[in-house]
């Protein structure tokens, strides 16, 4: 037996529980650079228990659709943050916890100029480009101790369009 989960539009609203959507919309919080640049200020929530902020570059194989996910993943002593370096739609998934495993996933396609934040704790796919390059810069928390929890499904997950 297997699971299937339809992917949606990635939107601030759906993904409020599991995090931050980091995009330039709404309003303009100032222009800077003698007006020339618009800056959508402080769009997304680092939450770290120890350690401090780092910047990485990911560069991951691409994937397509249908796929068949195995795990998820989270980070109990930090957020995360996917910020594509091209402007490639890639896929999101996130589950909510139920008692320390991800309950029913959900999965979201990102449109171009949007990234994600993961909340800390959240249960999440591993990084999922559609298209190449495959390459993101990743904010995350780097420090000593385990940080990453995984989770094997024991029956399929088939994420569609």
């Amino acid at each position: 037996m297997s699971v299937r989960v339809k992917t949606q539009p990635l939107t601030a609203e759906a993904f409020a529980p599991f995090g931050d959507v980091i995009e330039a919309s709404g309003s303009v919080d100032k222009l800077i650079n003698q007006g020339r640049c618009e800056r959508y200020h402080n769009r997304a929530k680092l939450d770290f228990v120890d350690g401090e902020a780092g910047i990485s570059i990911f560069k991951s194989e691409v994937f397509s659709l249908p796929l068949s996910i195995e795990m998820m993943e989270r980070h109990p002593e930090g957020s995360q943050a996917f910020l594509p370096l091209s402007d490639k739609p890639f896929l999101v998934v996130v589950a909510p916890d139920e008692g320390g495993k991800p309950g029913a996933p959900l999965a979201f396609i990102t449109q171009p100029g949007q990234g994600v934040n993961y909340h800390r704790g959240v249960w999440h796919g591993v990084l999922t480009p559609l298209h190449e390059p495959g390459l993101f810069a990743v904010v995350d928390r780097i420090g000593t101790g385990p940080n990453l929890e995984e989770h094997w499904f024991t029956e399929e997950v088939i994420l569609h369009e």
